[in-house]
């Protein structure tokens, strides 16, 4: 008869440790998987509430499978605001995205190429500046200067007020992109007679793209949502955005109107939404110039 085999004791070791890794490495992902989906939850729960809840016949907080109808819609167009609040965000959204475009695009362009003692010490005291002293602490100066120029209550004000709070960090951004330009395209434009200004507009501004079309996005995006300066600002109801008109839909004891909230809720989102997915697909929020190495 041959002997029993024996076990080496070193061997019941590393099995015990590989085991004790495949099971630690189990209950990680399991950890993760949860922690995934917990989050995934909570940020799923609004957007479902915000596609459903305008088409259901009892509108609420909760989130429930809705009997379809359009009656929420037609309470909306019957509110006299609603939609053309939608078209003063429209208004201010694009105004303040093609100055901050312009102004932001021609000031990176002058940082980037003129050799300035202390440029890059400027520039971050302008981006640290403008965070300090924001646009809430500086609304009283603001106040009153629009107020002794006789500009409260006007729609251009207020488009300038909101691209000077931009502009800081919209040149910082743009400022990259502009380092990214070879200065060789540009010494050839001028020696064909090209003008700074043709420079600009027809070497420089087509390679940075990308960047232009992400800092387009991100004042329509900050401007969309601002509440506190057009409230301010702007006291016609006619002229106020939309941020300020969804006040208005709830009563005097702070009850919501959720059949306008909901479906004013659902219309406010479609155009930032349709703006990041064309520049997205477009561009893909590159944060660098249009030369590759």
């Amino acid at each position: 008869m041959s002997e029993p085999q024996r076990v080496d004791p070193g061997n019941r070791a590393v099995r015990r440790i590989l085991g004790d890794a495949v099971v630690r490495h189990a209950l990680s992902r399991i950890g993760l998987y949860v922690f995934a989906g917990v989050m995934l939850v909570f940020f799923a729960l609004p957007l479902l509430w915000l596609v459903l809840t305008p088409f259901s016949r009892t509108p609420a907080y909760q989130i429930t499978a809705p009997s379809f109808t359009l009656h929420n819609f037609r309470v909306l167009l019957d509110n006299p605001f609603a939609l053309r609040s939608i078209g003063n965000s429209l208004i201010l959204a694009g105004g303040t995205a093609v100055l901050a475009v312009v102004f932001a695009g021609t000031a990176a362009y002058a940082l980037s190429r003129v050799r300035l003692p202390g440029r890059d010490a400027l520039l971050y005291a302008i981006l640290l500046l403008s965070s300090i002293v924001t646009g809430t602490a500086a609304m009283v100066p603001i106040f009153l200067m629009l107020f002794q120029l006789n500009m409260i209550d006007n729609r251009l004000a207020l488009v300038l007020v909101l691209t000077g709070g931009l502009l800081p960090s919209a040149m910082f951004i743009l400022k990259d992109f502009m380092d990214s330009v070879p200065k060789s395209y540009e010494e050839s434009a001028r020696v064909f007679g090209a003008s700074p200004l043709q420079i600009l507009r027809h070497v420089v501004a087509p390679v940075v793209r990308p960047g232009l079309a992400t800092i387009a996005v991100w004042a329509i995006v900050q401007v969309w949502g601002n509440f506190l300066l057009p409230y301010i600002l702007l006291h016609d109801q006619n002229k106020q955005p939309a941020a300020v008109i969804m006040y208005t839909f709830y009563d005097e004891g702070g009850t919501p109107n959720f059949a306008l909230i909901s479906t004013f809720s659902l219309l406010y989102s479609v155009p930032v939404v349709v703006a990041y997915l064309i520049v997205n697909r477009r561009y893909g929020f590159r944060f660098q110039g249009g030369i590759k190495g």
